[in-house]
């Protein structure tokens, strides 16, 4: 019995001591925000003070890069450290593949409570964001989050939101909305002595644009969508504001990891421009639609704020949370595609080794350090070449000036890009191939299962486009 006992206090004081060190980690993800869309990177209107002063305790990424140039597949790479086509995440509305091992399973069954607010769009519905029904296959308890409130897609003003099925609706910004139940959720898991793993994932600055009149001030001389999609920014930088603030008067801050980023580059006819004068915006394998805004605050860890060029992406993150919580991976034999970044957190990287890639239908790039490799179909053999250090508005094609560079990256490209294909196809996976009743992407307004709740959301201003062909 006494040795019972003893073995009971030593693992009791073993997990406490694992929770001293472990941090809590919170992801946060604009929708839509493109890399000049920050005061820290000079955009001539909009004032973002609150992740200015985010990045001005951290580590600033100024070559950070989404998963692909649309939002599905970003979201899918957040989770998996893969790269999409590798999920089956084609594109926006594709389902996540349930056989995808996700880093929220990992961490909960490290010990972890896991929680997501805000968009998900990884069940394979299209249209505008309504509530996840609990009847969800794909929901994101099904991924590994013990709590969730969330919704399909974007959302917006006065959201009406899920909380694990329950549909609640709620008033005020939607970035406001969110990170207010993020807090609520995190503020447990402190007074209980959890470790938390927060994901919130904003529905702004994505279309529809709908900003609340006072966040618009400063835009006045702008066009009414310009105007509003920069007032949504408002709203979200000063919800980051709330954050930081709860997680201080919580004493959570020190040792709280918060990773920012956008899930996509910026996007067109916005004025004034989103993407920095980078080339392309949403959509486009160019700087323009996959690199955005990111940064890392630690301050246990970060002591020395720093900016640096180092390219990083989404695909990090799992490699990295992972080392960090010393979680090990549920399917370390499958191909990944990120690397740890905790040797740059802690000032020791200076170089990347491993290429970061995309694709997204026809286009792929690949990204080699200061290299780029870049295809608007690369099934016909055709590609561009920039050096991204000395030309990063990717204006001269130096493909024919560096053949040698050329060959070098198209070679490691193309063994990339059969690893990917065999994932597709199911390679990764135990059973040799994919789950065949993953579903296709569909609208939600024409699937059976929301049928009872049509006439509810007619009632609603976001959900006008029932009366309209389908939009994605």
């Amino acid at each position: 019995m006494i040795q019972k006992l003893l073995a009971s206090c030593f693992l009791f004081f073993a997990v406490a001591s694992v929770w001293a060190d472990r941090p809590h980690i919170v992801l946060v993800m604009a929708d839509d925000q493109g890399w000049g869309e920050m005061g820290y990177n000079g955009h001539p209107i909009l004032k973002t003070p609150h992740l200015d002063a985010m990045a001005a305790n951290g580590i600033r990424f100024d070559r950070f890069y989404a998963g692909a140039p649309v939002c599905s597949p970003t979201r899918a790479a957040v989770l998996t450290g893969r790269t999409n086509d590798r999920t089956g995440v084609l594109s926006h509305g594709y389902a996540l593949r349930r056989q995808e091992h996700t880093l929220a399973k990992m961490l909960r069954d490290s010990g972890y409570v896991t929680g997501h607010f805000g968009k998900w769009h990884l069940n394979g519905y299209r249209g505008p964001g309504v509530p996840i029904l609990d009847s969800d296959d794909h929901n994101p308890g099904e991924f590994g989050f013990d709590h969730w409130l969330s919704v399909t897609n974007f959302f917006d003003q006065d959201p009406m939101l899920s909380r694990r099925g329950k549909f609640e609706e709620f008033t005020g910004d939607s970035s406001e909305v969110v990170v207010d139940e993020a807090l609520k959720f995190i503020r447990r898991q402190v007074r209980a002595n959890q470790a938390s793993f927060t994901v919130i994932w904003f529905g702004t600055p994505h279309s529809p644009f709908k900003a609340l009149e006072a966040d618009q001030a400063d835009f006045k001389d702008l066009n009414s969508q310009s105007r509003h999609h920069y007032g949504e920014l408002v709203a979200l930088d000063r919800s980051i504001g709330s954050l930081r603030a709860g997680l201080k008067q919580l004493d959570a801050d020190a040792n709280t990891l918060v990773w920012y980023c956008s899930d996509n580059g910026g996007l067109p006819k916005i004025e004034p421009a989103t993407t920095g004068e980078l080339r392309g915006y949403k959509g486009d394998v160019f700087e323009g639609g996959l690199r955005v805004p990111a940064i890392i605050e630690w301050p246990a860890v970060i002591t020395q704020p720093s900016i640096t060029k180092y390219p990083a992406s989404v695909v990090d993150i799992v490699p990295t949370l992972l080392e960090i919580t010393g979680t090990a991976h549920s399917a370390p034999q499958r191909p990944a595609d990120g690397i740890s970044l905790l040797p740059l957190i802690r000032g020791e990287a200076s170089r990347r080794d491993q290429p970061i890639g995309f694709r997204f239908g026809k286009a792929t790039a690949w990204i080699d350090d200061e290299w780029k490799l870049v295809s608007q179909n690369f099934a016909a053999g055709k590609f561009q070449l920039y050096n991204l250090m000395k030309d990063p508005k990717e204006t001269t094609d130096l493909s024919a000036s560096q053949p040698e560079a050329l060959a070098r990256l198209q070679t490691s490209w193309r063994a990339w890009n059969v690893s990917v294909e065999a994932s597709f196809d199911g390679a990764d996976y135990d059973e040799n191939s994919v789950d065949p009743n993953e579903p296709e992407p569909r609208f939600w307004k024409d699937a059976e299962e929301y049928r009872p709740y049509l006439d509810r959301f007619r009632q609603r201003w976001e959900y006008s486009e029932l009366t309209k062909p389908n939009k994605r």
